[in-house]
């Protein structure tokens, strides 16, 4: 489960947010986010614990400012040319994001060693999304006519970004996070082509940063709607590929594994995944069912079980708690 998704079906979250009522507070007041962070590990006792924080908290350090709209979701001034470009400054992170330092810190000391802490950050093309476009899109004209008439200016704000993402990464690290994720949750809108282009590379340089300094450190990468783009997303070295549940679970291993391969990398590599995640507003004999069919075609090795994407707001605590006992009680 993603950022701000983890915990939303949870009550006492919906409690919080009418005490915090704004994403921003809940996600920069530590104590706040340790316990939104705290919530889901608390009620299911999961292997993992993720920071409750979003993929565009860090883009105020590197000069783009932006607003949460209850609407129409982020909003910020678009970079539209090299003069707006110029305003894109290196990230600390230190400086930028303190408050994640530090919620990081007090989950390493609340989960205790049998629970890993997990970190996350959003990649290039994503964060461009949101900065070339100035809010959530629907059909990214606007950072694809950037693409095909200036690359060279999309190519700038990639790495850049790309840049000051991987110390962010690094940042997380240093302050408790046992493992990194990396959205791009958007490049799923991209031809396979353009993906090599202004997608991976960028991937590339933030999981080979943290590679370099952090070689024990496990990398996830997700992206949504992805299927057309699994090979790919194996090719970059990430050591799990998480799954959306628009695919078949044994052909993803297929693929990962093969991806790998063309990429001169050893291993099958991990998975993660899939349940679509509407199954939990089913009864309770499908979730065992269609979780099961899963774990079976994963194998028993390699796979983090996960949902294919996000918990949905209206599920049931009684049906999200049954899955996790279903996982945990599956025996190959």
């Amino acid at each position: 489960m993603d950022d701000e998704q983890a915990g939303r079906h949870i009550s006492e979250y919906r409690d919080l947010c009418k005490k915090y009522p704004t994403f921003r507070q809940r996600s920069e007041i530590p104590e706040v986010a340790v316990e939104v962070s705290l919530q889901p590990w608390r009620n299911y006792k999961t292997d993992g614990c993720i920071l409750f924080s979003d993929i565009l908290t860090p883009l105020p350090g590197v000069g783009c400012e932006f607003t949460i709209d209850e609407k129409l979701g982020p909003v910020m001034d678009p970079i539209k040319n090299w003069d707006d470009f110029k305003q894109m400054h290196p990230l600390d992170p230190s400086t930028a994001a303190p408050f994640v330092a530090e919620t990081l810190k007090i989950l390493r000391e609340e989960v205790g060693p049998e629970t890993a802490v997990l970190g996350f950050v959003g990649c290039p093309y994503t964060l461009a999304t949101y900065m070339i476009e100035g809010k959530t899109s629907k059909d990214y004209i606007n950072i694809k006519k950037m693409a095909f008439n200036e690359p060279k200016l999309l190519h700038a704000i990639l790495k850049n970004l790309a840049e000051s993402i991987g110390d962010y990464a690094l940042f997380q690290i240093e302050n408790g996070a046992q493992l990194i994720q990396i959205f791009d949750s958007w490049a799923g809108h991209l031809s396979p082509r353009d993906y090599e282009e202004f997608a991976s590379p960028y991937q590339k340089m933030i999981l080979d940063k943290v590679k370099k300094n952090y070689p024990d450190i496990p990398t996830v990468i997700y992206i949504k709607h992805s299927g057309a783009l699994i090979e790919r997303m194996a090719g970059t070295g990430a050591d799990v590929v998480s799954l959306d549940w628009t695919v078949d679970m044994a052909e993803g291993r297929a693929r990962i594994s093969n991806g790998r391969a063309a990429a001169g990398l050893k291993g099958p590599g991990g998975v993660q995944g899939n349940l679509d995640p509407a199954i939990l507003m089913g009864n309770q004999d499908m979730i065992k069912e269609r979780a099961e069919e899963i774990l079976r075609k994963a194998g028993p090795t390699g796979h983090v079980m996960n949902l294919g994407h996000g918990i949905e707001a209206c599920t049931s605590e009684e049906n999200a708690h049954f899955f996790v006992e279903t996982v945990r009680n599956f025996r190959h």
